[in-house]
């Protein structure tokens, strides 16, 4: 199974910026849809944002519209997510994942991902 290799997360302070990474070894990158989801301790795993590798559509969760900002490189096989303003709610462990989807779909949910990537830390200090 092809897994994710993420870059990025650690600590950072309320209302700074963070920027994670996503790459991907798929020989057809532009055929999915990636994106994130989030867990954080004693809660469910619940989606953050995806986008559509082929079309460039995105979906984002209403809590970090306007806050977060995902973009992919298909010349590096990378999505990226661009976090600012963040605060205590969006600490929490960011795994990566993709769902095969070459019609433009930007939609992701739990039981469509295909892959996973193992996880990184984000940390937010006061």
């Amino acid at each position: 199974q092809v897994q994710l290799v993420e870059s990025g997360g650690g600590l950072v302070q309320a209302g700074g910026s963070l920027r994670l990474s996503c790459a991907f070894s798929t020989r057809t990158f532009s055929s999915y849809t990636m994106g994130w989801f989030r867990q954080a301790t004693g809660k469910e795993r619940e989606f953050v944002v995806a986008i559509n590798l082929r079309s460039g559509s995105t979906d984002y969760s209403d809590s970090v519209k306007g806050r977060f900002t995902i973009s992919g490189d298909n010349a590096q096989n990378t999505v990226y997510l661009q976090m600012n303003s963040l605060n205590a709610e969006d600490a929490a462990v960011y795994s990566c994942a993709a769902k095969f989807d070459p019609f433009g779909n930007p939609r992701i949910a739990l039981d469509d991902v295909h892959y996973w990537g193992q996880g990184i830390q984000v940390t937010v200090s006061s």
